[in-house]
């Protein structure tokens, strides 16, 4: 399980994922618009195993 946290402004967004356990394993900020989102998912997917099921 992951925790995908989003503080944003006009400009650009600060994310922050975490693992189960709270431990921070990535922080970034990321642009507005199709770069920023295109970031977002390159981020998020480098901690998501390869035959992980979506889940609520």
């Amino acid at each position: 399980m992951l925790f995908v946290g989003d503080g944003w402004a006009e400009d650009h967004h600060d994310v922050e994922v975490q693992d189960e356990q709270g431990r921070v394993l990535k922080r970034a900020r990321l642009p507005e618009g199709m770069a920023g989102m295109s970031r977002f998912h390159e981020l998020v997917g480098r901690f998501v195993p390869e035959d992980a099921q979506p889940s609520e």
